[in-house]
């Protein structure tokens, strides 16, 4: 086994994803992911550039040309944009922050991959839908069906809470507060675990409690047709699934992508429209830094 460069590269992977990225920093388990998937894509690919076994690397032979090499792969073999190479760089660099902390002497090596720049790119004007749009998209499932109440109380919820699509399908029936006058709130778990409570209108209290009528507390308030508890894959589904429908009525939606995000984006602009300070609005969202607000 090579020992000249230090211990293996497996050794500081294992210690990365299950000590740091679990237990000191609490990231999110799509973030989680996002870094994992990475180190399986970079791993085997710099076990190939030096003809060895992957648990043979050592942690100098991902290299800063490896990582150079293993960027342009990324956008010219695997078809991915700017973004999924800059996501895909930001995962080595905190892999390599993470080995150069704790071992002075790999210290020129975290220096020379994080040397590795990111990519500039036009970032997308932000997308957000205006009143005709949303009350279009909220109208089109058809409420005389079980699925399209279900549908509608999805489309609702995220537009009154602004809710991530994870988010929105991680909610049980507990979650669920209930006022005297029809309104209420319900507990969100954001990135890292963290906890926040959304205030509800009563239409939406409305809607919700419609579907749960009956139901055991520990059940999820949106279900598929197995009773199980629909996925953030789902959520994503059930938006884009109403565009084409809502779009007749309402033509301005066929220009634009449609997203969760997207009905994310429309909560913050309408709770800035309607006067809500900043602030409240980056915790009514989660947001860690109010620049993220700003935008």
């Amino acid at each position: 086994m090579k020992t000249h460069d230090g211990v293996p590269l497996g050794s500081w992977v294992r210690r990365f994803l299950l000590e740091h990225l679990v237990v000191e920093r609490n990231l999110s388990r799509n973030t989680q992911r996002s870094y994992r998937d990475t180190l399986r894509l970079l791993i085997p690919f710099a076990a190939d550039r030096h003809r060895t076994a992957v648990d043979r690397l050592v942690v100098t032979e991902v290299s800063a040309d490896v990582v150079r090499g293993f960027l342009r792969h990324v956008e010219e073999r695997r078809g991915c944009g700017v973004r999924t190479r800059n996501q895909r760089l930001a995962a080595i660099h905190a892999l390599a922050t993470f080995v150069g902390e704790r071992c002075r002497e790999l210290i020129p090596w975290c220096g020379e991959v994080r040397a590795v720049p990111f990519k500039r790119y036009d970032r997308p004007s932000l997308c957000y839908l205006d009143k005709p749009e949303i009350d279009a998209l909220l109208a089109a499932p058809d409420r005389t069906t079980e699925q399209g109440r279900r549908d509608h109380g999805v489309l609702l919820f995220l537009y009154n809470t602004g809710a991530r699509a994870s988010e929105a399908a991680a909610v049980s029936i507990r979650d669920l507060d209930v006022r005297s006058d029809g309104s209420g709130s319900v507990r969100l778990v954001g990135k890292g675990g963290k906890t926040r409570h959304c205030p509800l209108w009563p239409t939406t209290m409305t809607s919700l409690l419609a579907l749960t009528s009956g139901r055991s507390p520990d059940e999820p308030v949106f279900r598929n047709r197995r009773r199980m508890p629909v996925t953030r894959f789902v959520v994503h589904a059930t938006v884009t699934r109403y565009v084409t429908d809502a779009a007749i009525v309402c033509p301005t939606l066929a220009k634009k992508t449609i997203s969760p995000h997207v009905i994310r984006h429309t909560t913050a602009t309408q709770l800035l429209r309607a006067g809500v300070d900043i602030n409240t609005i980056r915790a009514w969202l989660d947001h860690a830094s109010i620049d993220t607000t700003n935008v």
